[in-house]
């Protein structure tokens, strides 16, 4: 077969035209978005904290106990009861001292009535020495008589009162309100006056005290002198149980051991959710910042040089940017330099990243692998 020199000629572009198709098919393709969560740069109003540990105290205890020994004919509560102020607690066999009491106001009608004499045997003296009747040294006597007996009507009227306030004792009420521990004497035993083991023991838990120890850095702002600085107290692991309070106490002297001060804070404990005893996590507001710039603390990296975030530009990929971290609050840590509100940054991916990848941002709630 004979070719002429026109197909001849044709031959060269049709090879250069099958090449460069091959090219363009060999070419690889782009690279797949990294997933990634992310989230914007804000500028919010941030608390400044100090967190402890600290620990619930009663608001004051009582160990009650019976100023007068007999035997206890009755307990007016129950072990673990709430009791008000005032309430019957014990009640003491009274028959002795009312006897005690009776005696004693038997005594004093018999020392008033001596007295009463003797104070009537004076005005008939005073009569007769003038007139020589009788003599000095007898009139002194009478009256000598009288101003002893007076003295005595005086102790005998201390002795209805003791007498009267030792029968009054028979009946110990609670002195404040508080809820009761467990009872240590049963009706029929024998208690004693001033006995070295109380009856029962009374916490007030309404209001509580929660002792703790804040840091010698915090002293100026917890000295600020302005409204009570607001406390909140969690048991741990259950922050969704915290109550609030205000600081109330700081020690007069900071402890040189550990650098810190010892402080309480009031709280109310109206559904007494903190118990004496129990171990809470603190936190104290000692002020707020306003216009803190704040990120997700997920975003925040740490590299050889310091801090960083990856920032996702307007064309979606992505580039490290060192920032200065100045404190983490919560869930959120204040960045002092390097970011502006606005901007978005990576939450979550990062380890997929480097600078200049393209991203893809995913919900929350999706997961990046």
């Amino acid at each position: 077969m004979k070719w002429n020199r026109a197909a001849l000629g044709c031959l060269p572009c049709a090879a250069a035209i099958v090449l460069a198709g091959c090219a363009r098919k060999a070419a690889p393709p782009p690279p797949e978005a990294v997933p990634v969560t992310a989230a914007r740069v804000e500028r919010r109003d941030v608390p400044v904290e100090v967190t402890a540990i600290g620990h619930v105290e009663p608001y004051s205890t009582v160990a009650v106990k019976s100023q007068v020994s007999g035997t206890l004919l009755s307990v007016g509560f129950t072990q673990g009861q709430d009791v008000r102020k005032g309430d019957l607690l014990f009640e003491i066999d009274p028959r002795p001292f009312r006897a005690a009491l009776d005696q004693a106001k038997a005594n004093l009608a018999r020392d008033r009535a001596q007295a009463h004499n003797a104070a009537a045997e004076i005005e008939r003296y005073e009569g007769l020495v003038q007139k020589d009747y009788v003599t000095r040294e007898q009139y002194d006597q009478v009256k000598a008589n009288a101003e002893a007996l007076a003295s005595t009507v005086k102790a005998s009227e201390a002795a209805v009162e003791n007498a009267a306030l030792q029968l009054s004792w028979c009946t110990i009420t609670a002195p404040i309100d508080g809820r009761t521990g467990g009872l240590l004497v049963h009706p029929g035993n024998i208690v004693k006056a001033n006995d070295d083991n109380p009856l029962v023991v009374i916490n007030q838990v309404r209001p509580v005290y929660v002792t703790f120890s804040t840091p010698e850095s915090s002293l100026a702002e917890l000295r600020h002198g302005g409204a009570p600085l607001p406390v909140t107290a969690a048991p741990p692991g259950d922050p969704s149980r915290a109550k609030t309070g205000v600081l109330t106490f700081l020690d007069n002297a900071v402890d040189p051991a550990t650098g810190t001060i010892a402080s309480k804070a009031t709280f109310a404990n109206l559904d007494g959710a903190l118990w004496p005893g129990q171990f809470v996590n603190v936190i104290v507001v000692l002020k707020t910042e306003p216009g803190a710039i704040v990120v997700p603390s997920p975003a925040v990296q740490t590299g050889q040089n310091g801090s960083y975030v990856y920032v996702i530009k307007a064309d979606s990929t992505v580039e490290s940017r060192p920032v200065g971290v100045e404190r983490t609050q919560g869930t959120l840590t204040v960045v002092a330099k390097g970011l502006s509100p606005g901007e978005q940054v990576v939450t979550d991916g990062q380890l997929r990243l480097t600078p200049g990848v393209r991203v893809e941002v995913k919900k929350p709630s999706e997961t990046v692998s």
